[in-house]
C-alpha cells in the first residue's frame, strides 16, 4: 500500500485488486488517492484465497500495466490470464515459495510451481523478487533472471525520535529493564516457539509479542507451560497508529523465523528505521536485510539458545546498540526508502511498456 500511495502522489492512476476477506469491509473506496477493490473469494483452501472473478473485474479496467504479486498463487495467475488476452505487459513480484500446512503440502507446492505458477511467471514481461539470495537460491525464478528490488520502509513514520514511554508505562514496564520485541504474524513459519523458549535464558528481560495468526492461542499456552507467561507479553494486534510507538519501547528487535516463506522481513526494517538493533534467523532472504554484526546479528534458526546468546550480546551492551541502529537507519534511508524503491518500480514499468512501443520509421 505504501507504494501504491506514492505512485499516486506522482500523479499516477492506481488501482488495488485484492481479495475481501471480511464483510466489513467496502468492496470499493478510495484511500490516499488511489482505488481499491475487493473481491469476495468463492472459497478458502488451505488458508489461500480462490477468487476467480479477479479476472473479470480485471477484463473490464483501463490499466497500462498489470503488476501483480505472488503469492497469493492464484491472483497474479489470473492477472497472467488477463494480460495474456488484452495484450497488456504482465510484472510479477515473487515474494516468497509456497509452503501449504498439510500432509500433502510438499506434492501440491510442486505441482503449482511446475504448472499454473510455471505459466504465470513466463508470461510475465518482467519478474522482480526482493532479495538476490532469493533469486539465486529458489527453484521457481532462478531461471527468470528476475530483477531485485527490495520491499520498502516508510522512514517517515518509524524513526528514532518517536517516543516508545507511554507504551512502556501502559504495560507497567520499568524504564531500566530490557524489552526484546518480535512484530509479525503468529503463524508456523515465524518461528515464535524459539523465541518463547529464547526467554528462559534471559530472565531479566520483557518480551512482546505483537501480531495475530493461527498459532497465537497456541503460543499463549506454549509460554504458560514454560512458565514464563509473565515475562512473554502478547499484545495482539496493534493499530498503524501506535505500531512506531512499540517498536520505540523496545531494546532490541528479534525474527526468528524458520521458513522460506519469510523472503525478506520487512518488519525488521522497520526496527531499523527506529534505531533499534536487530536480531535476524540467518536464512535466504532475511539475512540480506543486514551485514552480521554492522545493523544487528544473525542467529542459528531453530536454536533459540543462540538466539537467546545474540540477545543478550546486545541488551548487555548499551553502546553496541546505540551503533547498531544508527548503522541501521543509515542503511534503511539509503536502500529501502519507499521513494527509492518506488523508483526502481517504475523504471521497470518504463521498460515493459517501452518493448511494447513500435519502433518509429524513418
Amino acid at each position: 500500500m505504501d507504494v501504491s500511495r506514492e505512485l499516486a502522489a506522482r500523479g499516477h492512476e492506481v488501482t488495488v485488486v485484492t481479495t475481501r476477506h471480511t464483510s466489513s469491509a467496502p468492496e470499493r473506496e478510495t484511500v490516499d488517492g488511489f482505488d481499491v477493490v475487493r473481491v469476495k473469494p468463492a472459497t478458502v483452501v488451505l488458508r489461500t484465497p480462490i477468487a476467480p472473478r479477479i479476472r473479470a473485474v480485471l477484463r473490464g479496467m483501463p490499466m497500462d500495466v498489470v503488476h501483480a504479486h505472488m503469492p497469493p498463487p492464484l491472483s497474479a495467475y489470473y492477472a497472467a490470464d488477463v494480460c495474456a488476452a488484452r495484450d497488456l505487459p504482465l510484472v510479477v513480484t515473487y515474494h516468497c515459495d509456497v509452503e501449504l500446512p498439510s500432509p500433502l503440502g510438499s506434492f501440491i507446492e510442486a505441482l503449482y510451481r511446475r504448472s499454473l505458477g510455471a505459466s504465470t511467471l513466463e508470461r510475465a514481461a518482467e519478474v522482480i523478487v526482493t532479495t538476490r539470495t532469493y533469486a539465486a537460491t529458489s527453484r521457481a525464478v532462478w531461471r527468470h533472471n528476475p530483477v531485485v528490488i527490495p520491499n520498502a520502509v516508510d522512514a517517515r513514520r518509524f524513526r528514532p525520535d518517536v517516543d516508545g514511554a507511554s507504551v512502556r508505562q501502559s504495560l507497567k514496564i520499568p524504564a531500566d529493564r530490557p524489552v526484546a520485541l518480535l512484530v509479525g504474524r503468529i503463524v508456523p513459519h515465524k518461528g515464535v516457539e524459539h523465541l518463547i523458549e529464547a526467554s528462559l535464558h534471559l530472565p531479566e528481560a520483557q518480551f512482546l509479542i505483537a501480531g495475530e495468526g493461527s498459532s497465537l492461542e497456541a503460543m499463549e499456552e506454549f509460554a504458560d507451560a514454560l512458565g514464563v507467561k509473565d515475562r512473554v507479553r502478547f499484545l495482539g494486534r496493534i493499530s498503524q497508529d501506535n505500531l512506531p510507538k512499540v517498536y520505540a519501547a523496545c531494546d532490541v528487535f528479534v525474527l526468528p523465523s524458520v521458513s522460506r516463506l519469510e523472503a525478506f522481513g520487512i518488519v525488521a526494517l522497520e526496527a531499523m528505521a527506529t534505531g533499534k538493533p536487530v536480531v535476524v534467523a540467518d536464512i535466504p532472504g532475511v539475512r540480506e536485510v543486514i551485514e552480521d554484526g554492522r545493523e544487528g546479528l544473525l542467529a542459528d534458526p531453530v536454536n533459540p539458545q543462540d538466539l537467546a546468546e545474540k540477545m543478550r550480546r546486545l541488551l548487555e551492551d548499551a553502546d553496541l546498540r546505540r551503533e547498531m541502529g544508527r548503522r541501521g537507519r543509515e542503511k534503511v534511508l539509503a536502500d529501502f526508502t519507499i521513494e527509492k524503491v518506488t523508483d526502481e518500480i517504475l523504471r521497470v514499468y518504463e521498460g515493459v511498456l517501452q518493448e511494447r512501443r513500435p519502433t518509429a520509421r524513418s
